[in-house]
This record gives C-alpha cells, structure tokens and sequence, in this order.
C-alpha cells in the first residue's frame, strides 16, 4: 500500500497537480470572450435546474445552488476537459435520495449533514482511484447495464414528480410503482388545477422555444414568465388558525390522534437512539448480556415502532385528504368546514383549503391551511458556511455501497460527455485526470454544503455551443451563482414547485433511448438481454436503485465467465479468399487427416478443461485423424491449469497414435512453455511461426497413402460439392 502510494505520488506532476497550467499560457483575449458568454449562458440553465435537481434529491432547493457554488469551477480547473460543465444531475441526485432515505428525514437537518458526509465520500473514492490510476474500474458498469439503468431511472425520476405536477402529496412507499400508484389516486381524488396550469405553461415555453431556437435559455424564460405570474396572482394562499377553527369536531380528534402517534414516534425514535448507543457501548466493553438485552429491547421496540408508523400514516392519508372550505359566521370569526358542509348563511373566503401536513407533530395553535399552489420559498441570502462534514462511523458505513455507484455512475456520465465534445474539439481526454477533477469537486463541494455532483450533458452542450475556450467558462458559470445567492434569491421566492418539477421532466426525457436497448441487441442478443433486464429490475426495485445495477453487474460478469469458460472453438479450412476460415460458418469440407483447431481466447483455469473436452471430441469423431495442429494466435496468456491442461492434451493424443503442433504461439506464452519445459514435451520442430508453415510442414506425411485427392486445406472445398464421399 505504501509503495503504491509512494509511487502514486511520484507521478503525479505539476500539469497532474494543476492541469489549467497547460491551457493557461495559450490563452487568448478572443478566449476570455468566448468563456464569459458560454460561463453566463450556462448559468441561466444551472440556476434553476440546480434548484430543481436538489428538491429531486430530498434537500431544500437552494442546497442546489450551493451545489452549483464551487464544484463546477473545481472540476474545470483540475480535470482534463475544457468543455464539461459539472452540477447537480438527475441521476446522482435521484440516487443520492435513494441513499439518505433509509438514514433520515428527508429535509431534515440530519439528512443534509449525511448529503454533506455523501459528497465527501464519493469524491474520496472518484480521487482514490484518479490518484492511482484505477480508471478502468468503471469498466465494470458495462454500457448494456448503463443503458438499461439510465432509461429506467429517467421515467422513476419523471414519474416521480407527478405529485408536483398536480399539487398532490402522498407517503413515499416501499416501492416507487405504488407510490406513484397513490399519486394518481390522490391526483383523481383533487387536482389543483393552478398547479398543474403552471407547470403546463412552463412546459410549453420551453417546448416551444426549444423548437424556435437553442439561442434563447428556454428554462430561464419559463422560470421568470411562471415566477412573474406567480407573484402577481397571489398563486401561493396560505393562512395560519387555531384547531379551534375547524368546525367538525371528528375532524379535530382525528388531527389529536395523528399528533399523539406522531409525538409518540418522536419519543420511541429517541429511545431507539439510547438503545443504540448502549449496544454500541457494550459491544466496546464487551458486556455481553447487556448487548444481549438491547437487542432484545430494540427489537420489541422497532415492532412497536412499525406498528405506531403504520397508524400514524393511515392518519396522515386521511387528514391530506379533507379539503375545507373557509367562511366566516355571523359573529365575524373564520372557520373552516368540510366541502360540503359549510352553511348557507356563511361568506365564503377564497378556493378550496387543504391541511399542510408532515411527520412531525401539527401545531394545534398554528394549523397551516393552504389554498394555493406550493412555491420554492425564502432561500437564504449570501454563500453556505463553510465546514467539514459531520462523520458519523454507522451512517458511514451505511453509505459505502451507494458512494462507490454515485462515484461510478457519475464518472461515468462526465468521462462520456467529455470524450464525446472531445471528438468534436481534437482535445485530448484523460480518463484518471477527469476522475482526479470529478472527485476534488465533491471533496471541496462536500465543505461548502454541497451534495454529490457530476458531468451534465445537458449543459456541456450548451457550454460547447456557446463558444467555451477553456475551463474559465465554468468558473465564471460558478460567479454567476454567487450573484445569485447575494442579489436575487428574493425573487425566486414565487418560483412554482411545478415549474422545478417541469424543468426535471423537460431534462430527463433526453436520458431516454429506446434506441439503445436495439443496438445492444444487435451487437449481441445478450448484451440487449442485459440491457433490458437492468432496466426492468431497475423499475421493480425502485427506490432502491443499486438492485437493479447490482443485477446488471451481475448478469454482465455472468455472461463474461461464460464466454471465458467457453470461448469459441472452431475447426479451420481454405475459403475463396485462399485464407484460413470457420468450416461450419462458412460451409467448407475439413480435412481428413489433418485437423486445425483454434481456440479463441487466453488457456487459464476457467477454460482449460473446456479445450481438453474439444480436443477429445475431435478423436472421436474424427476416425481417420493422423496430426492436431492447435491455432494460437488468440491464446495470449497461459497459467499454471491451461499448462497442465495442455500437456495433458498432448499426452492423450500422442497415445492414441495421433501428433499433434502449435503454431502461432504469442511470447508470453512461449515463456510459460519453456519454464515448465512443456516446450521439449511437445517439440520445438512441433511449433510453427504460422497455420499456412504448419499446413505445409505435415501435409505430405499425413497425406501419403490416403484416400484424399483435394484436401480443403490447400482447396476450397465446400460442402455443397458432391464428386467426393463425406470429408473428402
């Protein structure tokens, strides 16, 4: 470990260190033009898609503006692409919901502290494996298993933001396809249509200008034209009123009994906390009967926990869907009565009402009753504190598996964005240097309140277009961020949820590709077969997003062992080209005595037995067989059990009265066969520098005295051909 540490070290020069130092003495006025507008221009797309994105991963929406503070100027500055623009994106924000779920509320405190603690840690690993140079791991992820996983993701992150759409809210379940399931049902059930006519008109203005011209930020249009007509409607109606104010008095136990279950999840949660610590502290001390009743104790505790929740939940369902109306009696008091059931001789105040309601106990004094859409809201002015993320050892540990696949996934996200703008530019791409970058940007993000970000397609296009130079043009994007957050967050106040959640819809349909899913098919059936069993178990599994990797990774090394086990074994004869090819493929007679087989692949302890098995299957069907000669050219590696296995082989055939040669063979392997004096076993006059010499060194031997007039390893010889028996 030291040493490749020490050897990391030893490499890593100063264009490694500070890669902008190779850009930088080249850099040009007409240059500094060019990044200013593509920096601007890029800004008025990451400024709300920043804001939507963080909602999308669970945090309030200007953690998406501190997410589009420094990692993107960081990752410009220290990577290897002068066009990739890096932020918040869909996929690693969705995945980063996935993975603080399990840990905290979603909003809370807590659960911004383990996105903090999530950022450092992907960007340890992205780092660790630049620093190393370990790029190649995200080899693992093979594109069949990218493919399936991206598509699914973007309809579980569109689908998801249904609820915004339609002003509805619902519990998260344990599976997204019934979440959604109960969006819809509490979608039929009400609609609020000002909601839903907010995010239809941002759709539309960015659809529309999108088809008109790339030149015009469509997403800014939409959020200025919907925030303007926000503030001037009044689209946000909320009002603050006692219990008292709620005239049905079923309806009033009902939210009494909801805050006693909620207030007594609260206590059992900080029990389950003390539990926990005690477990802790005794498997330090290694006081086994106190663990032993801890345990015990949390897990009576946790049933009582689930059984509580469930309650408490059924009366949350029934409490978000009561919709009052408002009017006020003949003494000139508010009250709030179920649709339906207020009386004749009461004005009647504003729209249809609804409970704002959460986990958390309500606050029977201050009822917060909403009649209106909802709005992102007061978003605090000036930059995010700076400090180290809190690390917690148990969410830690919790966190590992989904760091390493935000790590994997994000990278690779931004290494294809890079090379694909790379082919376009003639820029040179370094895949561990772009990892280097990638993980400083969530490392320095993860202090600056940031959580876990990558390489966006989205806006690397736009930089690109817009005439970026160099990596200036994100560092003046992250400015422009800055301005932001010192001078307009005020009016971002009005900004409709429905407009983020139509922004998330408009920027996922791109990660789409039905077409993708076709070409794996085409390239090979079971590439596609991956391609589309990663996304099916993507879907099934949502939200817990890294099964379905997990499966795709699986099924890809499945299929890569198979192939290793099994690689193709074929016997040779002349085709019209006058060239060595597959018999079978290409319907050509073999030869009688002489057989040519190559095997396609390095002979190591998977496959070893497998060529063994051929070879025998060749003596048995082959009655007139005289001499083996075995292709190597695909053979480019061997172990100790491909050794052993073919030293084997060459005793077999060799009592069987049957020679058997190489030819072709790769150094490396040469080397193996001279240490293990396989080499003197076989005959050095037994290995031929090609099939044609080899052909040629036995054919007169093997021949003299046959039945074989036109052997078809000197002729072609299809099996079309009728003047000579079979195998002639």
């Amino acid at each position: 470990m030291a040493r490749g540490l020490s050897s990391a070290l030893h490499n890593l020069s100063p264009s490694r260190l500070l890669p902008f130092l190779e850009w930088l003495p080249g850099y040009r006025a007409s240059h500094f033009k060019g990044d200013l507008f593509a920096g601007l221009t890029v800004a008025l797309v990451l400024v709300p898609q920043s804001m939507a994105y963080a909602q999308l991963a669970g945090l309030p929406a200007y953690y998406g503006l501190y997410a589009a503070f420094l990692p993107p100027a960081v990752a410009a500055l220290f990577g290897s692409s002068r066009q990739l623009a890096t932020g918040p994106v869909a996929v690693v924000s969705l995945m980063a919901a996935v993975a603080l779920q399990p840990l905290a509320t979603t909003g809370s405190q807590a659960y911004i502290g383990y996105a903090l603690l999530l950022a450092l840690m992907v960007g340890l690993f992205q780092f660790g494996l630049g620093l190393f140079r370990l790029g190649l791991v995200v080899n693992f992820l093979s594109h069949p298993v990218v493919n399936g996983f991206t598509n699914a993701a973007a309809i579980i992150i569109a689908t998801g933001q249904i609820s915004k759409l339609f002003g509805v809210t619902v519990d998260s379940s344990d599976y997204h396809y019934h979440t959604v399931v109960q969006v819809v049902k509490a979608a039929l059930h009400h609609t609020h249509w000002p909601t839903l006519m907010m995010g239809a008109f941002a759709f539309a203005i960015m659809l529309v200008l999108k088809k008109i011209t790339l030149r015009i930020p469509n997403v800014l249009v939409a959020v200025a034209a919907t925030t303007l007509i926000s503030w001037a409607t009044g689209f946000e109606q909320r009002t603050t009123m006692p219990l008292e104010s709620i005239v049905d008095a079923d309806v009033r136990a009902l939210i009494v009994h909801f805050n006693a279950e909620a207030t007594q999840l609260d206590q059992m949660g900080d029990r389950r906390a003390r539990i926990n610590d005690t477990l802790k502290q005794a498997k330090i001390d290694g006081h086994r009967m106190i663990e032993i009743d801890s345990r015990r104790d949390l897990d009576i505790l946790n049933y009582q926990f689930a059984l509580k929740a469930e309650q408490a939940a059924d009366y949350r369902h029934r409490i978000r869907r009561l919709l009052f109306e408002a009017g006020r009696d003949r003494v000139g008091d508010i009250r709030y009565y179920v649709n339906g059931t207020r009386p004749a001789d009461t004005e009647r105040i504003g729209r249809t009402w609804r409970l704002r309601i959460g986990s958390a106990p309500l606050n029977a004094s201050a009822l917060v009753f909403c009649g209106g859409g909802e709005v992102v809201g007061a978003i605090p002015k000036g930059l995010p504190d700076f400090s180290l993320p809190e690390i917690d050892g148990h969410g830690a540990m919790a966190l590992i598996p989904p760091a390493v696949i935000i790590a994997l996934l994000g990278f690779m996200e931004a290494i294809s964005i890079a090379k694909a703008m790379a082919a376009k530019t003639g820029q040179r791409i370094d895949p561990n240097q772009e990892l280097m970058g990638q993980g400083l940007a969530n490392m320095i993000g993860s202090v600056s309140q940031s959580y876990p970000v990558a390489g966006s397609f989205s806006r690397s296009a736009v930089n690109l277009q817009a005439g970026a130079a160099s990596g200036f043009s994100s560092a003046i994007a992250s400015l422009a961020v800055v301005a932001t957050l010192f001078f307009f967050t005020p009016l971002l106040y009005h900004l409709p949820q429905s407009v983020l959640a139509a922004i998330i819809m408009m920027a996922v349909a791109g990660l789409i590709n039905a077409r993708g899913f076709i070409q794996a098919w085409q390239a090979q059936w079971y590439d596609g077969a991956i391609s589309v069993a990663t996304f099916l178990f993507t879907l099934a599994f949502a939200p817990h997003l890294d099964r379905g990797i997990i499966v795709g990774v699986v099924l890809s090394l499945g299929v890569f062992l198979y192939r290793s086990m099994r690689p193709q074994v074929v016997d040779l004869s002349m085709g019209l080209d006058k060239a060595l090819h597959d018999a079978v493929a290409h319907g050509l007679k073999e030869c009688r005595y002489i057989d040519v087989v190559r095997f396609g692949g390095p002979l190591f302890f998977a496959n070893a037995s497998y060529l063994e098995d051929q070879i025998r299957h060749r003596r048995k069907i082959k009655k007139e067989l005289k001499h083996i000669i075995i292709a190597a050219e695909s053979i480019n590696d061997m172990d100790a059990s491909g050794q052993e296995s073919l030293s084997l082989i060459v005793d077999r055939v060799r009592s069987a009265g049957i020679d058997i040669s190489l030819s072709s063979v790769h150094e490396p392997v040469m080397q193996v066969l001279r240490r293990t004096h396989l080499l003197y076993k076989i005959g050095e006059d037994h290995i031929y520098p090609t099939m044609k010499q080899a052909i040629r060194a036995i054919h007169e031997q093997t021949h003299r005295g046959g039945r074989e007039k036109n052997c078809p390893l000197t002729s072609v010889r299809a099996l079309s051909t009728h003047n000579e028996p079979n195998g002639g």
